[in-house]
């Protein structure tokens, strides 16, 4: 490739991963998601205890002479990457102890601000066949942002929703990827030896992207990252060396059907609806002035003024002011924290803010 050319999507270039996204449109891709080598190190054949040979990760990929180069070819592609992401874009890559330390020094090195680390704890690890060390049964995921100042983005309702209506933790408990998922050569051997399981790349992509999002992964593989971004209405870029992983990619991606458009692939964000004000529920008469609100648990009271504010023995103030002066708190949610009384029962007064925001407002009457 020369000179800037523009991005195809939905496509996988072949060659190296920072020539091709040097050439690349910069500022063009909103997330990267990078699988690299981790440099493992390995010295010999890894024997079971009857003496059969582990399928272990011992390609050219993945050896380097020494420290220092492996430190070169992360720097290299990191700075690619970076160049390539939009000011607003982020990055998630993915390592095991013998790299990801490194790869986190470097990418705090060239201005990338670390969100969170993500520990994917394997359901069914390999066992630790020597018996000289523990089981390794994690990997970790860096989640970064382009820079400090980055307005990247987070679906947290959806990452909410996906975990039963609990937050998202920083520790996925997710199988490794085998069965039909696992895709097999000619000879019934791994077609990649560190393919990841696509529940992993939904839960990354799920979080940090929208339909329509352009997602880069510059060590495609055997397209892993594309597959689960066509499910989900996402466009990829896909850059690989090898053409036996191509081949394999192609195909699986090719059989995808994409998912519709609408409210199956987007999850709004509570920070993205319209503002509505406390006031809004009694200009329309959701709630009363004099009528009281309580807390979910009884303990504390206050009433509502005719000017929005809530009034109690201690304090006058808006919904979060009161909640919080009232529990000695610094902040307070007071859309979850105050209820009001509806028949028996005691009601967040949030559940009215959502039926405004869905303008069925006008529907409901309060006893």
């Amino acid at each position: 490739m020369s000179g800037k050319k523009k991005n195809i999507l939905n496509n996988i270039y072949q060659g190296d991963c920072v020539q091709i996204m040097r050439d690349l449109e910069q500022k063009s891709v909103d997330t990267v998601f990078a699988d690299p080598p981790y440099n493992l190190q390995l010295n010999g054949d890894l024997l079971r205890p009857n003496n059969s040979l582990v399928d272990a990760v011992d390609d050219e990929w993945d050896h380097f002479e020494s420290m220092k180069t492996y430190d070169e070819f992360t720097r290299n592609w990191l700075s690619a990457a970076r160049n390539v992401l939009k000011p607003d874009g982020s990055l998630w890559v993915i390592g095991s102890y013998h790299n990801i330390f490194r790869v986190g020094t470097i990418l705090q090195d060239l201005g990338f601000w670390i969100l969170n680390d993500i520990i994917w704890r394997k359901t069914n690890p390999m066992p630790n066949f020597r018996g000289r060390r523990f089981t390794n049964a994690h990997e970790t995921l860096i989640w970064a942002a382009k820079s400090k100042e980055s307005k990247y983005r987070f679906n947290y309702d959806a990452m909410k929703s996906l975990n039963e209506d609990l937050q998202m933790r920083s520790d996925w408990y997710i199988p490794l990827c085998t069965g039909q998922e696992r895709l097999k050569d000619e000879n019934g051997q791994k077609a990649h030896p560190t393919q990841k399981p696509e529940s992993l790349l939904y839960r990354v992509i799920m979080s940090s992207t929208n339909p329509g999002d352009v997602i880069l992964d510059p060590f495609f593989g055997t397209g892993t990252t594309g597959a689960t971004a066509k499910k989900l209405g996402r466009s990829f870029i896909g850059i690989e060396r090898d053409d036996h992983y191509i081949k394999y990619a192609k195909e699986r991606i090719g059989e995808i059907n994409k998912l519709g458009e609408g409210e199956i692939l987007h999850t709004p964000s509570k920070r993205e609806e319209p503002r509505i004000p406390f006031g809004s529920l009694i200009e329309r008469g959701l709630l009363k002035p004099g009528a009281q609100l309580v807390s979910a648990n009884g303990r504390y009271k206050a009433r509502i003024a005719a000017d929005g504010s809530l009034v109690s023995p201690e304090c006058r103030g808006s919904i979060h002011k009161v909640g919080a002066t009232l529990q000695g708190a610094p902040s307070c949610n007071g859309w979850t924290f105050w209820h009001y009384q509806k028949g028996s029962k005691n009601i967040p007064i949030d559940d009215l803010r959502r039926h405004i925001r869905s303008e069925s407002s006008t529907n409901i009457t309060i006893q």
